[in-house]
């Protein structure tokens, strides 16, 4: 898939330069020109791909705002695909803050506004009993990468309706650029059950259903129908949960995970990626990693997720269940998980520890002393000064993970977790933060970013022809992450590995999960001599092809 290689198109002349996965633009050869019609059709001069690119990076770097820059990388991406992850790939760490988060957020929030072309399915309450019809209106008929998601609960800035489908292409399109599969193999798409959102609704460009949220019984046959249809349509594809509200997630997550090969990123994706960063900060302070006491802040799917996935890790080291769910403690909007609450949800219960109520979060952190917390809540700047203060005089590294993104909802940014710490906290965050100084020596923060596992994971199951996403391929995942964090990367206070090497974590997490998927008896595949180099070479590469 990797290699260069020759093709005849089926299109000719302004079919084939309108077709994003087939189109060169000014790079199509003079015999390609003559043979295909295209004389004529584009400027004389023959430009490389890489002379491209530079035109590409010059035009971005030239627009006033990041939202800009999204909008003339989705006009690339739709007119040459090959080109766009050609940029995206060589220029991740520029772009990646470009295509998803923190813009892609942004662009979330005006996607009725700056709506240009059409990319992926929509489906909606509306097409009950018609779902596998549209399914087929894809143009690609071996789709292996599904990401859904029916906009009730966008990062965190809630319920975007059918504006939220910025997500899944911005998912789909790390999965290309970070593990390298092909995006004809991907496929965004968006469940519109309508949104409670008053501004849409109110909004006479908003492109969705005007109407409150299908809730209960119908919404549930109308997702039970979708996740068949996919399986009859698509019966190889991998599907990606993302950005569905908490009661929802868990619910599709458990009804389904042992029966379709599906995973929610919101919960396993976001844990793995928290443990690994846990991980790495442990490599840092020289503890165990089954001695840390967690307090969360927020009890949705991302902080249940990432403790459920903490709790397998220290069970692997030896906890039983109950010692490692006592080293996590949660505060949601009514102050400390406990025993003694009557409102709590059924996912929050295992949490809920015997302890006297508390109110707020800085007091869970006064009387508890955890050694982490983490932020998940979508609450700027809960993480306060004295907080900090707090952490660092019960720890001599405290670790210090503001989760919540986009960066306007961190609940601390990366300059106020080192200065009030005095260079001391270990921080991740869940949207990019620049390096900052203190006292002469530079910290570089990390982004617990869920890119470093679900694209590996993706490619692992799709090499290994894997019929479920087990949990143990997340705590996988989460490993090589942590090992992937080189000893001068720990030096600086990183806990993720630099984003110029995640296509090749991808292939290690890849070559992980096929042995899961091997020892869980979730395929047949037979293993090559050499795995890594073999998963390797099926990683898509946007190298132009010959068309002879």
């Amino acid at each position: 898939m990797s290699r260069k290689k020759s093709i005849v198109p089926a299109e000719r002349g302004v079919k084939l330069i309108h077709n994003p996965v087939l189109n060169k633009g000014t790079a199509f050869t003079a015999e390609e020109r003559k043979i295909f019609g295209l004389r004529g059709l584009l400027p004389p001069r023959i430009v490389s791909q890489k002379l491209q690119v530079k035109r590409v990076l010059e035009n971005i770097r030239s627009k006033p705002d990041d939202l800009e820059r999204y909008l003339y990388l989705t006009s690339l991406q739709d007119r040459n695909e090959n080109l766009f992850y050609r940029v995206v790939m060589d220029y991740l760490s520029e772009l990646m803050p470009i295509i998803y988060t923190p813009t892609v957020g942004l662009a979330c929030q005006s996607y009725g506004h700056i709506y240009r072309r059409p990319r992926g399915l929509y489906i909606s309450s509306q097409d009950k009993g018609s779902i596998k019809e549209i399914l087929y209106n894809w143009p690609h008929r071996d789709a292996r990468v599904i990401v859904v998601t029916d906009g009730e609960r966008i990062l965190g800035l809630g319920d975007l309706g059918t504006d939220g489908m910025g997500i899944p292409i911005g998912k789909l399109s790390l999965y290309t650029a970070c593990a390298g599969i092909s995006p004809t193999l991907c496929l965004p798409i968006t469940i519109d059950v309508g949104t409670n959102n008053q501004v849409l609704l109110d909004d006479e460009l908003y492109l969705g259903l005007r109407g409150n949220r299908l809730r209960g019984v119908e919404y549930q046959a109308l997702l039970d129908e979708f996740i068949t249809s996919c399986a009859q349509v698509f019966p190889r594809a991998l599907i990606q949960l993302e950005d569905f509200a908490t009661h929802n997630a868990f619910t599709l997550l458990n009804k389904y995970r042992h029966s379709t090969c599906l995973f929610n990123d919101d919960i396993q994706g976001t844990g793995s990626v928290a443990l690994a960063g846990l991980l790495s900060a442990t490599r840092i302070t020289h503890q165990a990693f089954t001695d840390q006491k967690i307090v969360f802040l927020g009890a949705g799917e991302a902080g249940i997720g990432i403790a459920d996935t903490i709790v397998e890790a220290m069970m692997d080291r030896g906890l039983s269940k109950e010692e490692a769910r006592a080293r996590c403690w949660f505060v949601d909007s009514q102050g400390l998980v406990c025993e003694t609450r009557r409102d709590l949800q059924s996912h929050k219960r295992p949490f809920a520890h015997t302890h006297q109520p508390i109110d707020t979060f800085l007091e869970v952190v006064e009387q508890i002393k955890p050694s982490v917390i983490i932020g998940v809540s979508g609450q700027a700047q809960m993480f306060s000064e004295k907080v900090i203060r707090i952490m660092t005089a019960n720890n001599d590294r405290p670790i210090v993970f503001a989760l919540s993104n986009p960066t306007s909802k961190s609940e601390c940014t990366a300059e106020q977790a080192y200065t009030w710490s005095e260079g001391r906290a270990i921080f991740a965050g869940g949207s990019p933060f620049n390096p900052v100084t203190i006292k002469d020596v530079t910290f570089y923060p990390g982004q617990g970013n869920n890119v470093y596992v679900f694209p590996g994971i993706g490619l692992g199951v799709l090499y290994s022809e894997s019929t479920r996403v087990s949990d143990r391929m997340f705590l996988e995942a989460a490993r090589i992450v942590s090992e992937s964090v080189s000893l001068e990367e720990l030096d600086k206070g990183m806990v993720y590995p630099s984003f110029t090497r995640i296509r090749e974590v991808s292939a290690h997490i890849a070559e992980a999960v096929t042995h899961v998927a091997i020892d869980e008896g979730l395929t047949q595949k037979t293993l090559p001599e050499n795995l890594v180099e073999d998963i390797r070479s099926h990683m898509y590469l946007p190298n132009y092809a010959e068309y002879l």
